[in-house]
């Protein structure tokens, strides 16, 4: 893809010449358009002083400096003539000394010194210094050739009126003039008591950028968020370069082991305190996911945070949203994926619309509206009910599990099943009965079978429930030793699921069997688990020394493909998982507020070889296959026995 040419033709056309100029022509009396337009764009232009040497005023000139130069030159040559004849005066003095001395010699000698007399002296050239260092230099541009452009408009149409004004139509005027006063008074007194009662709601609540932005900031907006992203993606080339195209050759000397590329890391300043106690992919745009802000320290409750965040831009999250509690947990509706659903640690819960430019949830649950009484562990959006009214699931520590129905501007709440505690029922002096209620930490629905549905526990144990029946459940697993912190059904195989916990471990279930197919122990307490949407057999975990494994039962039933360090020890936790529905990428949250995305290796995403004159088979069906081979190796003893 990189080598990939896009050629481009250059052409002498202006892109921002007029293409629909229309003239009157007076010939057809018609509007004609202009079939030629002037497509020259004029950048820079400066008027030269050069002039032509064979031009006339080029000669002219070339004369004139000629003659200006030749006194000085002539006076120059005087002056050395003047010189060499007194060297010459000087020298036949001093040779009639000489004869005088010596007396008369022979003629020959004569004759000889005749030849030998020296010739005149040639005039030397002498350069004159320049009294004046100056040097003149010009320039000189085409002048592009002038053009003349004329048009004439179409007379304007005149029509004479007259009429005549009388005292009656003058006072009727004012009349009319002093109405149309008084009516515009009284818009702007309604628009003003409207304005009242908005502000009056909003007292007491932050506005977010959304709301703060003006009406000249709104109108850039889009332009100033695309410049924005390109500008980051320049930042940020590298990274969007491994992202894109990197793939990590190293993996086929690792013996089927894998890797994870850090790519970028989302943070926001007002988070730095706070944890991601949840995060989840936009179903329709596969680059934009929330992430929910809290505390799972209940010593250290305080505000929350909702923030979208998109690859396109890991610098500014695209929303923001505060609340007066932490949020714990959130989910996208399938349908509708501008409709968020939060629960929060004060055992509400709000749905926020991001097609609303407000930071207030469209609705909120209330005390007088059946609320938790504890934290709301997880939240999940369900098929419309039969008034195709949308509706959503929550549990909580409090027991109950809920349904939220979204009916005209409230929200509507239905108990579905309460968690009892099996055996705890306390017999009180007064004769009365007293029953625990199960603390539920997690839930998922199964994918086919509507009214189907799992919960963990804090207790460790996991029950399969049915929407239709309100206080008996289905089955009841001994999961776990601790609470169970995730649990998820495959999104291929019906009968397959997976639960993590805080006893290290992290285990794979068939529904129709109480003890589990797989167990694996990591070492630490993990905080989530995730199935990995392109195959049935890959599933990542998180735990809190800051590792994420990657495991791939297809090739080893044993241990993980990939145990990396993704955060430093030091008072930092994993917190959650989730991978990208489309692209290669998983993202982890930790307890100081931060995202990291990193890129799955090659062996991490195997598909199966082509072998010579076969097709690959893709699809469910083959996943499922695939995990159901592995499940019946591990049932064949049981069935033996």
């Amino acid at each position: 893809e990189l080598k990939e040419e896009f050629t481009r033709i250059l052409t002498a056309n202006n892109p921002h010449a007029p293409q629909n100029i229309v003239r009157y022509s007076f010939k057809e009396r018609a509007y004609k358009p202009i079939s030629y337009v002037d497509q020259m764009a004029i950048h820079f232009s400066l008027n030269g002083n050069m002039i032509l040497k064979d031009s006339d005023e080029g000669r002219r000139q070339h004369v004139r400096t000629a003659a200006e130069k030749a006194p000085i030159e002539t006076s120059a040559v005087i002056s050395e003539e003047a010189e060499i004849k007194d060297e010459e005066s000087t020298g036949d003095t001093q040779a009639a000394g000489e004869e005088e001395a010596e007396g008369s010699g022979t003629a020959e000698g004569a004759e000889a010194a005749e030849a030998e007399e020296p010739s005149p002296a040639k005039v030397k050239e002498q350069k004159l210094a320049n009294q004046f260092n100056f040097i003149e230099r010009a320039s000189r541009t085409l002048n592009n050739p002038m053009r003349e452009r004329a048009c004439q408009s179409e007379p304007t149409p005149c029509k004479n009126f007259s009429d005549t004004a009388n005292q009656w139509e003058i006072y009727d005027a004012y009349v009319e003039e002093l109405q149309k006063i008084e009516r515009s008074k009284e818009k702007e007194k309604q628009k003003g008591q409207t304005a009242r009662k908005e502000e009056e709601k909003k007292k007491g609540k932050k506005l977010t950028s959304l709301e703060s932005q003006g009406d000249d900031l709104t109108k850039i907006s889009k332009a100033a968020k695309i410049m924005e992203r390109m500008v980051n993606q320049n930042t940020f080339d590298d990274i969007a370069q491994d992202f894109k195209y990197f793939e990590d050759a190293s993996d086929e000397y690792r013996n089927q082991q894998g890797t994870l590329l850090p790519l970028w890391k989302f943070q926001y300043a007002e988070t730095k305190r706070l944890a991601v106690t949840a995060i989840s992919w936009n179903p329709k745009y596969k680059d934009l996911f929330a992430v929910g802000y809290g505390s799972y320290d209940f010593m250290k409750q305080g505000q929350g945070m909702l923030l979208l965040y998109t690859m396109k831009n890991p610098s500014f999250p695209e929303y923001v949203f505060s609340s007066e509690s932490g949020i714990m947990c959130l989910d996208f509706h399938n349908n509708h994926p501008s409709l968020v659903a939060v629960g929060f640690y004060d055992g509400n819960v709000a749905v926020y619309n991001l097609k609303k430019a407000t930071s207030q949830p469209s609705y909120k649950s209330g005390a007088k509206s059946g609320k938790h009484t504890e934290p709301v562990w997880q939240v999940k959006w369900q098929k419309d009910d039969l008034d195709n009214n949308l509706n959503f699931f929550s549990v909580s520590s409090d027991g109950r599990i809920v349904s939220w129905t979204l009916v005209k501007n409230e929200l509507v709440h239905t108990d579905v099943i309460k968690l009892s505690v099996e055996g705890t029922t306390m017999q009180e002096p007064e004769g009365l009965q007293l029953q625990i209620l199960g603390g539920g930490t997690s839930f998922d629905f199964h994918k086919k079978i509507d009214y189907l549905f799992l919960v963990g526990t804090e207790e460790g144990k996991i029950y399969k429930c049915s929407k239709c029946y309100s206080s008996q459940f289905l089955d009841v697993f001994e999961a776990h030793h601790m609470a169970v912190d995730s649990v998820s059904w495959n999104p291929y195989h019906l009968k397959v699921f997976i639960s993590c916990s805080s006893d290290w471990t992290v285990k794979i279930w068939d529904h129709t069997i109480k003890t589990p197919m797989f167990v694996y122990d990591l070492r630490s307490a993990v905080g989530d688990v995730a199935w990995a949407p392109y195959s049935s057999t890959v599933f990542a975990a998180v735990t809190a020394n800051g590792k994420a494994h990657v495991f791939d039962l297809n090739i080893n039933k044993y241990e993980a493909l990939c145990t990396q360090l993704v955060v430093p020890k030091k008072k930092n936790k994993i917190t959650h998982i989730q991978f990208n529905p489309v692209y290669p990428v998983v993202i982890i949250g930790d307890e100081q507020g931060h995202i990291t995305s990193l890129k799955l290796s090659p062996n991490l995403r195997k598909m199966p070889k082509e072998k010579k004159g076969q097709e690959v088979k893709k699809g469910p069906e083959v996943e499922i296959a695939k995990l159901e081979k592995l499940l019946n190796l591990v049932r064949e003893p049981e069935s033996k026995a």
